[in-house]
């Protein structure tokens, strides 16, 4: 079986550390983005929705 993540995060941190984890819920997401939120440049955060529909990525991404 492959990999059943839905959410992709990469991030950077204050210090230059670079985070890069996946995560299945969107409570997870959450809870993870307010953990670290204090160690995180909120402006270098993203987060990849995997189960987004096609259409609505095209429009996300203008």
């Amino acid at each position: 079986m492959g990999n059943t993540c839905r959410f992709v995060v990469n991030a950077v941190g204050k210090k230059g550390e670079t985070y890069y984890t996946q995560l299945n819920t969107k409570k997870e997401l959450e809870n993870w983005i307010t953990d670290h939120q204090d160690k995180l440049l909120m402006d270098e955060l993203k987060i990849v929705d995997k189960k987004l529909p096609p259409f609505l990525k095209w429009f996300l991404n203008k």
